[in-house]
């Protein structure tokens, strides 16, 4: 497993050099300058000057980019060209607000999904394979933002149980944080849940169908233990993907549903660095997403040798 792990972190690291790459050349096809933002009103070429040779761009693309990148690997992501404060402060302030966000949401998505797929499954052609199906064609139709403001309206404002928008860490109050996050986290859930579910029904069947299956009824094997020890357990590979490439969108998908209700996570903060053109923020924002999607993607192969012992072997 240890091997296994070590090539994919090598494997990772070209991707890694080529989104860097990728980010640093398409920011700067960006409309306008941030130096005339950050001069405000006034303008003054002294000042325009000042601001270029600060943050290094008056130097040429290349320049720029290795600069960069040896901040990077010692750690510092730069400084925000409109507040002055570290990236990674920044970072480490919106980050764990999506990712209780994002956690959250897959907990419900999980809970939902995989149970429903394999019911659908396992009752195939009957009455509720058809309701599974219908329920999960509406969530993944239903927009994220419709949902959330139709939820505000009925759940907060009309029955008032849950708050309206807003955070609270769950340091400060535990169970106030959850309430908080608990109508965002099932706006997420709900295409999320009605995904998982048609991947669960479809790997099912085909788990169902196999000959190992069959053979396992033939032994007399209880239909319990058929459907979660034989076939869900070979059905789980492709959902495990499927997950973790559904959590690493989450971490910059969800700006949706933290504009509607007043979130101050990560998503928000990518919006407002793309339109205050602060380059720096926007760097380090998708290199910790990428670096995030190559850690799920670890994750799924350390799962896949978890869920499927004859991996181990191979």
């Amino acid at each position: 497993m240890i091997k296994l792990i070590l090539r994919r972190v090598i494997v990772a690291i070209p991707t890694l050099i080529l989104v860097s790459i990728i980010v640093f050349a398409l920011q700067k096809l960006l409309p306008g300058d941030p130096v005339l933002t950050l001069a405000g009103e006034e303008r003054d070429p002294a000042v325009l000057d000042y601001l270029r040779e600060k943050y290094h761009l008056n130097d040429p693309m290349p320049v720029q980019y290795v600069a960069w990148v040896k901040q990077v690997m010692t750690g510092d992501l730069g400084k925000s060209l409109r507040t002055d404060v570290p990236v990674t402060q920044l970072i480490a302030q919106k980050l764990p607000v999506t990712l209780q966000l994002a956690a959250m949401a897959m907990v419900l998505a999980l809970l939902v999904g995989i149970p429903t797929g394999i019911l659908a499954a396992v009752r195939k052609g009957k009455l509720t394979e058809y309701g599974a199906n219908v329920a999960a064609l509406s969530g993944m139709s239903i927009p994220n933002f419709w949902l959330g403001i139709i939820l505000i309206m009925v759940v907060s404002v009309q029955l008032r149980w849950l708050p309206a928008s807003g955070y609270v860490s769950p340091s400060e109050d535990f169970w106030l944080s959850i309430k908080t996050m608990l109508m965002p986290a099932i706006v997420l859930s709900t295409s999320l849940a009605a995904y998982l579910m048609r991947h669960t029904r479809s790997s099912m069947l085909e788990a169902l169908g196999a000959d190992y299956v069959r053979t396992a009824r033939a032994k007399g094997v209880s239909p319990r233990n058929v459907v979660l020890r034989h076939a869900l357990r070979n059905a789980l590979m492709p959902i495990i993907t499927l997950v973790t490439l559904l959590f690493g969108e989450l971490l910059a998908g969800a700006v949706l549903t933290e504009q509607v209700f007043t979130i101050p996570g990560f998503g928000k903060l990518v919006v407002d660095a793309v339109f205050n053109r602060d380059y720096a923020v926007v760097q380090g924002v998708v290199l910790c997403v990428a670096v995030g999607f190559i850690a799920m993607n670890l994750l799924a192969d350390i799962l896949y040798i978890v869920v499927n012992p004859r991996l181990r072997h191979s």
